[in-house]
């Protein structure tokens, strides 16, 4: 049995439409300079009230536009139709980027990243250790952000960003087989490079016996959810029997930082570096060029950086134990009064360096930087098999999968 099918009817990119998902910017501005360097990208659609024309709207004002600008993408050629196809996709590192000697595993960082891109079943959703399914949502979210999601695939009728998942339980074998399968495949039919360098090649494989052996490996075990927590609720909310995904391997991607801005503090630095010293938390000041590490949290003020030591307690469950749950619980909620949702507090993913969180704090534009060390993966999965949740932006797996290259056409008898 397999929870991952073919999409019935698919748009495979015909170029200049890929882009960084709407969830990998740490600014606003970006997504805007983003659309103006390229308005015939999947941002212009996904982000409809950040385009240049449209700001100072709302996402539901800007929805119509979004609506035409996928209709006219189409229109000119922009996308080709297929139906019935997975789509093979492979991520390749940036040229001259060589595999380093004793790479451990599970760390993609430099080496050739596969997927295949389908529609998995959103009834196999699980977000509890009571709750069957084989599809493990494992982050709490921002249910705004979730029915923004909503409003968009009712307004397009289709869904342009895919929800990343893991394969676990033959995650080897799936591996070889969109190697094997890629290898042999010929010209890829879109070909897009990403911001970093990264080249995403796709090729669509339509009814056959090689598509039912991929579809097989790929939705026979348990998918965790690697990237798109928001967009598998969404699915969810406006009830669609499937969810646009890309199925990829363990070997195939890593675990980079993922740290915090936050805009406005509550109380002076020295005051807070007080508050973690009576809450059991050691501070002292950080070294130059020093970087977190498990069980170390960095703070950067404008008055300098401070190493925070996270208090250990043995007998907590393994959420409670990372440096993520405790920055949210201790530094933010209770020492800051800052809720995980408040907007002064920014989630700034692994694609930028601890300089540019620094350079932030030194420019004004944020009060605090919070530095945090990557979750382990054996601490990911042992949450994820527990079918316990992690704190909100806690994992950013890379390579991430590129928005606007598959898009999935939705039944509007679905959408209602």
């Amino acid at each position: 049995m397999t929870i991952a099918h073919p999409i019935d009817r698919a748009w495979l990119s015909a170029g200049g439409t890929g882009a960084q998902n709407y969830d990998e910017f740490a600014d606003d501005a970006e997504i805007t300079a983003v659309i103006a360097a390229n308005p015939e990208s999947a941002l212009a659609i996904e982000m409809p009230h950040r385009a240049p024309e449209s700001l100072g709207a709302s996402l539901h004002d800007a929805l119509p536009a979004a609506a035409v600008r996928l209709r006219a993408a189409k229109e000119q050629g922009r996308y080709r139709p297929h139906d019935r196809i997975v789509a093979l996709y492979r991520i390749s590192p940036p040229p001259g980027q060589q595999a380093r000697a004793g790479i451990t595993a599970g760390d993609a960082s430099d080496r050739t990243s596969y997927g295949v891109w389908a529609m998995v079943e959103t009834g196999q959703i699980s977000t509890g250790a009571g709750e069957p399914g084989l599809v493990i949502r494992n982050e709490d979210v921002f249910l705004q952000k979730v029915r923004e999601r909503v409003d968009l695939a009712s307004a397009t009728g289709h869904l342009l960003s895919p929800v990343l998942l893991l394969q676990t339980g033959c995650g080897d074998a799936l591996h070889e087989a969109l190697a094997r399968a890629t290898r042999h495949a010929g010209a890829p039919a879109v070909v897009d490079t990403d911001q970093c360098g990264r080249t995403h090649e796709i090729w669509p494989l339509g009814p056959g016996p090689e598509q039912d052996e991929i579809l097989a490996l790929a939705g026979g075990g348990e998918l965790v959810v690697a990237d798109g927590n928001h967009r598998s609720l969404a699915a969810q909310v406006a009830g669609l029997p499937c969810f646009l995904a890309v199925i990829t391997t363990p070997a195939s991607v890593t675990i980079q930082p993922y740290n915090r801005l936050v805009d406005e503090l509550t109380l002076p630095a020295r005051e807070l570096m007080d508050r973690l010293v009576r809450a059991g938390a050691p501070v002292r000041r950080a070294a130059a060029g020093e970087l977190p590490v498990r069980g170390t949290v960095l703070l950067y003020t404008r008055a300098g950086g401070y190493a925070v030591t996270v208090p250990q307690d043995a007998t907590a469950h393994a959420v409670e134990r990372l440096d993520h749950a405790w920055v949210e619980r201790v530094l933010l909620r209770g020492t800051l009064g800052l809720d995980a949702g408040d907007k002064r507090i920014t989630y700034v993913g692994g694609d930028y360096p601890p300089g540019w969180l620094t350079g932030e704090v030194d420019a004004g534009r944020a009060e605090l930087a919070v530095l945090i060390a990557p979750v382990a993966v054996e601490d990911f999965v042992t949450v994820n098999l527990a079918r316990m949740k992690l704190p909100r932006k806690s994992t950013w797996f890379t390579p991430k999968a590129r928005a606007g290259l598959v898009v999935a056409e939705l039944d509007p008898a679905v959408l209602g």
